[in-house]
């Protein structure tokens, strides 16, 4: 019988995406990855190259999904607040992103693998954020890398440091009302942040049936 190949990578990239988000580049093992996904490890070595070539697939992958469910079109010239809804939303969901790039931080003080790469998505975000600063949409007194920036860091934190943030507001946010009110408070923070002065007149209300539609999706 042939060996499906494209399955075997996939069960690993699957056990291993599972196994970095739990326990990081340097505390999971090749062989831990190998009898996770029931493949045996040499496999993983010469399809992947070892474990940190793994990783940095990985992570790229988990990236590009984030890209596909929340394109760039999706930042409406006057509702950058939805942009950063369905960012949350996506994050909800797929909480192993965010404890992916935090393990990314804690494994690499340089240059990390596939940087080319990845500097090119994050530079197709700043262009659009620059496009709509230039139409006038969005603030043009911040540079548009550092808006971005803040629009990542106003979503990720609230599932990088959940602890703190389960300690600032007395609740867990993982699911429920706590989860929708999160959501509505980044809504409402990225659009103070970035649009200008007298655009940003979206009702609580529309803002809150949003929200639980979302985290309603993000759920099923």
């Amino acid at each position: 019988m042939a060996w499906n190949t494209a399955e075997t990578r996939r069960r690993l990239k699957q056990a291993a995406t599972e196994e970095f988000a739990a326990h990081g580049l340097h505390g999971t093992t090749v062989d831990r990855i190998a009898e996770r996904a029931g493949v045996n490890k040499e496999r993983l070595y010469n399809y992947f190259g070892g474990k940190e070539r793994l990783f940095a697939t990985v992570l790229s992958d988990e990236l590009a999904k984030i890209a596909a469910a929340v394109p760039l079109d999706s930042l409406r010239a006057e509702d950058v607040g939805a942009f950063a809804g369905k960012v949350f939303d996506y994050h909800a969901a797929h909480p192993q992103l965010v404890r992916l790039l935090h393990w990314e931080g804690l494994a690499f003080d340089g240059e990390v693998p596939d940087e080319p790469v990845r500097t090119e998505y994050y530079r197709q975000k700043v262009e659009a954020f620059a496009a709509a600063q230039e139409a006038g949409v969005l603030v043009g007194d911040v540079a548009a890398a550092d808006l971005v920036f803040c629009i990542i860091a106003l979503v990720a934190a609230w599932f990088a440091i959940p602890q703190v943030a389960r300690m600032l507001t007395g609740a867990d946010g993982s699911s429920g009302p706590e989860c929708v009110r999160r959501r509505a408070v980044v809504v409402e923070a990225a659009r103070r942040l970035a649009l200008p002065s007298g655009t940003g007149d979206a009702t609580d209300a529309v803002l809150a049936g949003d929200a639980t539609h979302q985290h309603v999706m993000s759920s099923d």
